[in-house]
C-alpha cells in the first residue's frame, strides 16, 4: 500500500508529488533521501527544518528541567536566608520543643533555628541527586519504556521537591512566628499549634501530589505500585486514577478536619485518611487486575 505525503517538491519547470510507503512516511532520512531523487535543494531545506525542530525541542526541554531545579532551590534556601533576618530581632534564647499539650519543655540557643532551613538544602540536595541519576538513566537506556519511565520519574521528583521545599518553608516560617510571639512575652506554652499547621500542609500535599497520579505515567516516584497495578499500562491508569481521587478525598478531609481539631487529633485522622485511602486503592488495584486478565483469557 502506498499513499501520497503532502509534500509538494517544485523545481524551475514542474512540481512533483513524491510517493512513499507508509513506513518510509514515518522515517525521516527515508523521506529526505526520497525527496533528494526529485530535488536536492528541496531535501536539503527538509532536513535542516527537521534538525532544527529536533534541536529547539530539546533545547526547551533542558530549559523545563533548568527551571524546576532552580525553583527547587529557590524554595529550599528562601528559609535560610528568611531565618538569617528574623534571627535578628528574636532573643537569644527562645522556646524550641513542646509536649504534646503546647507546654514548653525545652529552650534553647536561637541559633538553633538554622537546623530546620538546613535539613530542607539536605533534602533538596536529595532530590536532586535522585534527578540526575533518573536523566542519566533516560539517555543511557536503549530501551523506549524505560526512557519514559525514567524521565517521568525525573519530573515527577522535581514536582515532589518543589511540593517539599514550599511546605517545609511555610511549616518553619509559622515555628519562627510563634517561637518569637512566645519568646517577647517569656510565655510558657506556644501560641499556635504547630501539629494542626502541619496537618493542614500535609493535605495541601496530599491534594497536590493526588492531581499529579491521574495523569502520570509509570514511575518509581509517585503512583500505587503493586504487582496488580503495574500489570500493563492500563492497570496502571485505571488503579492510579481511583488511587489519586482518593488521595485527594484524604487530603481535602485533613484539611478540613484539622481547621476544627487540635493537633493531636488532626494527626489521628490525618493516618487514618491516608490508611483507607490506601487500602481502598490497593483493593481497586487487583479487581482492575482481575478483569484485565479475564480480557486476556478471553482474547
Amino acid at each position: 500500500m502506498t499513499i501520497i505525503l503532502s509534500q509538494y517538491i517544485i523545481t524551475s519547470n514542474e512540481t512533483y508529488k513524491v510517493i512513499v510507503s507508509d513506513r518510509a512516511k514515518q522515517m525521516p532520512g527515508t523521506h529526505i533521501r526520497s525527496m533528494a531523487q526529485v530535488n536536492k535543494e528541496a531535501a536539503s531545506d527538509k532536513k535542516k527544518e527537521i534538525v532544527q525542530s529536533v534541536f529547539y525541542g530539546l533545547i526547551s526541554l533542558e530549559v523545563r528541567k533548568m527551571k524546576r531545579k532552580r525553583a527547587m532551590w529557590i524554595f529550599a534556601a528562601i528559609p535560610m536566608i528568611v531565618t538569617s533576618i528574623v534571627l535578628q530581632f528574636m532573643p537569644d534564647t527562645i522556646p524550641m520543643h513542646h509536649d504534646l499539650a503546647g507546654n514548653t519543655d525545652r529552650w534553647g540557643s536561637k541559633m538553633e533555628s538554622f537546623i530546620f532551613p538546613i535539613i530542607i538544602l539536605l533534602i533538596t540536595l536529595f532530590w536532586n541527586i535522585l534527578i540526575c541519576i533518573y536523566e542519566k538513566k533516560a539517555v543511557k537506556s536503549q530501551n523506549e519504556k524505560e526512557q519514559m519511565e525514567a524521565r517521568t520519574s525525573a519530573k515527577l521528583l522535581s514536582i515532589v521537591g518543589i511540593s517539599q521545599a514550599i511546605m517545609f518553608g511555610v511549616l518553619h516560617y509559622f515555628i519562627l512566628y510563634a517561637s518569637f510571639q512566645q519568646a517577647i512575652v517569656n510565655g510558657s506554652k506556644a501560641t499556635i499549634d504547630i501539629a494542626k499547621v502541619s496537618c493542614i500542609l500535609c493535605g495541601i500535599m496530599l491534594i497536590v501530589l493526588g492531581n499529579y497520579m491521574t495523569k502520570s505515567k509509570k514511575n518509581a516516584v509517585i503512583g500505587l505500585r503493586t504487582s496488580w497495578s503495574m500489570f500493563n499500562d492500563n492497570t496502571w491508569r485505571k488503579s492510579n486514577r481511583f488511587g489519586a481521587i482518593c488521595i485527594i478525598i484524604a487530603g481535602g478531609l485533613t484539611v478540613v478536619t484539622s481547621a476544627f481539631a487540635n493537633g493531636i487529633i488532626s494527626t489521628i485522622f490525618l493516618l487514618l485518611y491516608i490508611i483507607v485511602a490506601s487500602v481502598l486503592a490497593v483493593i481497586y488495584s487487583k479487581k482492575v487486575y482481575d478483569n484485565e486478565r479475564k480480557k486476556e483469557q478471553n482474547i
